[in-house]
């Protein structure tokens, strides 16, 4: 296409005297419908009481829960008594609602999730002691429960990863589940120091309970020191993908590998942030190197589009050990980027 004068007098009479908010094409006119007021002034991403991806927040009491007309709900969970090298995950729901500007478009997989869905931040679990760790297990598995009675998604921040197994306990309590986990370690090991309940052995626990089934799971980016400790992951027979193996198999094969193996079954994706190199997410308690980058995670993830995702979580930011906050950066994304999944999971109310 040539330029000339009248091709600019066009753009001028079309875009000159515009807002932000005037968008011509009609998909994104859609989107930017939910987003601009007829000003064309958008919410500022640093005003505000901050919550989940800017979500509305929604006070649902603990024992007399009502949820309204939710379709997914976001949860805080900041408990962090399961970890075995650095505490600090405790403080990653307050990082995470601290980020600004994630979404509102999500352009790969064409959808505005927090506009799209009716979601709320329902704030944190609230725990009956911040030292005993069994009780704060239980103060878990009641807060999801009472969500996926509801018939509520539920989308979690913790936290250490040893709270991923209640949450099971209460979405695979009527039908195991399957899932996709992405993380450093298996976290399949056994009991250590007089207890199983740690964030090394959330899925041991969560098979033997029943409510997870272990061939319809796959744990990606695996690495580090402990592999002799995950023998019961493939004992069970769950799908092992170790970080160096993503080179040479590629992320489209991997997700291809995913979908085969979970099927069209109710299906729970953990994303562990250490499972990124700690280049990119220092902030976290256990950083082995050698890790997945962030775009491979992101292309990862959004190619299990229209999954039976009955749940998720996003675990193991600890904010302390990163001044960047790039670390709470990513967890939010991908947080976002899981929400964005629920718009298309055959288990959303619609």
């Amino acid at each position: 296409m040539s330029w000339d004068q009248n091709k600019l007098n066009d753009l001028i009479a079309k875009y000159g005297e515009a807002h932000g908010g005037d968008i011509f094409d009609p998909k994104f006119r859609k989107v930017a419908d939910k987003i601009f007021d007829k000003s064309g002034t958008r919410l500022a991403p640093y005003a505000g009481m901050p919550t989940l991806l800017t979500a509305p927040h929604l006070a649902v009491d603990n024992d007399n829960p009502d949820f309204g007309d939710l379709q997914v709900a976001l949860l805080g969970v900041p408990m962090d008594l399961g970890v075995t090298n650095r505490t600090g995950s405790r403080f990653g729901p307050r990082a995470l609602r601290t980020i600004e500007r994630i979404g509102p478009y999500n352009h790969v997989l064409d959808c505005a999730p927090v506009q799209e869905l009716r979601v709320a931040d329902i704030g944190d679990v609230p725990f009956r002691s911040r030292y005993r760790l069994e009780l704060s297990h239980e103060d878990i598995e009641k807060r999801v429960a009472q969500i996926v009675d509801a018939g509520i998604l539920p989308l979690s921040v913790g936290g250490d990863h040893s709270i991923t197994h209640p949450i099971l306990k209460a979405v695979g309590k009527k039908q195991p589940v399957g899932m996709i986990h992405i993380d450093a370690h298996c976290d399949t090991g056994g009991s250590y120091d007089l207890t199983k309940f740690h964030h090394g052995g959330p899925f041991r626990n969560a098979v033997l309970d029943g409510v997870l089934d272990p061939t319809r799971v796959i744990q990606i980016g695996i690495r580090g020191s402990s592999e002799y400790l995950w023998e019961f992951s493939y004992d069970s027979g769950m799908t092992v993908i170790h970080a160096e193996e993503v080179t040479g198999m590629g992320i489209p094969a991997i997700i291809e590998k995913a979908k085969k193996i979970i099927g069209d079954g109710p299906t729970y994706l953990s994303f562990d942030v250490d499972s990124l190199d700690p280049s990119i997410a220092p902030g976290t308690g256990t950083p082995e190197i050698g890790g997945l980058t962030s775009r491979e995670v992101l292309e990862l993830i959004r190619g299990l589009k229209g999954m039976n995702i009955v749940g998720g979580d996003v675990v193991e930011v600890a904010p302390q050990y990163d001044p960047s906050t790039n670390t709470a950066q990513v967890g939010a994304q991908i947080l976002f980027e899981i929400l964005s999944l629920m718009v298309f999971s055959p288990a959303l109310r619609r």
